[in-house]
């Protein structure tokens, strides 16, 4: 896939990945789009939007404990970035699905590809919580 070279003001000029997009620098567009993708909602909806089109409360189901609110804000966000196609249908009542682009398809096989990883590693990371919270006298977080 071919993209589009483009300057970004503030992006910094010692960027040695020849890459257009700075995602470490303070004023590049990709920071934004990176945290809608992998914030907690962002990434738990795109997961949920990879397995088909969902409406707003199948969705809300499926995505187990977010608000009304937080999942209106990030479908909002994911929307707006192209990862996210809203449809309204003129029917009574209103209806409205909600599904992945292309683009946000792409993502979220990415995304999922990394959620799987971290599944699979869980017994490692429960172990390794469990040796630091030893040794430093912590209560589990």
């Amino acid at each position: 896939m071919e993209s589009t070279a483009r300057s970004v003001p503030g992006a910094g000029s010692d960027d040695l990945s020849g890459l257009a997009y700075d995602v470490f620098a303070r004023n590049c567009p990709s920071r934004g789009t990176l945290e809608h993708v992998t914030g907690r909602w962002g990434a738990l909806t795109l997961g949920a939007l990879h397995e088909g089109s969902f409406r707003f409360n199948e969705l809300r189901r499926r995505v187990d404990g977010v608000s009304e609110k937080m999942l209106s804000q990030t479908l909002h966000a994911l929307e707006r970035d192209g990862l996210v196609h809203r449809e309204a249908q003129p029917t009574n009542p209103p209806r409205v699905d909600y599904e992945l682009t292309p683009l946000g398809r792409e993502v979220a096989e990415r995304l999922l590809a990394l959620i799987r990883f971290v599944e699979g590693r869980m017994d490692d990371v429960l172990e390794a919580r469990g040796r630091y919270d030893e040794t430093r006298g912590a209560a589990a977080v």
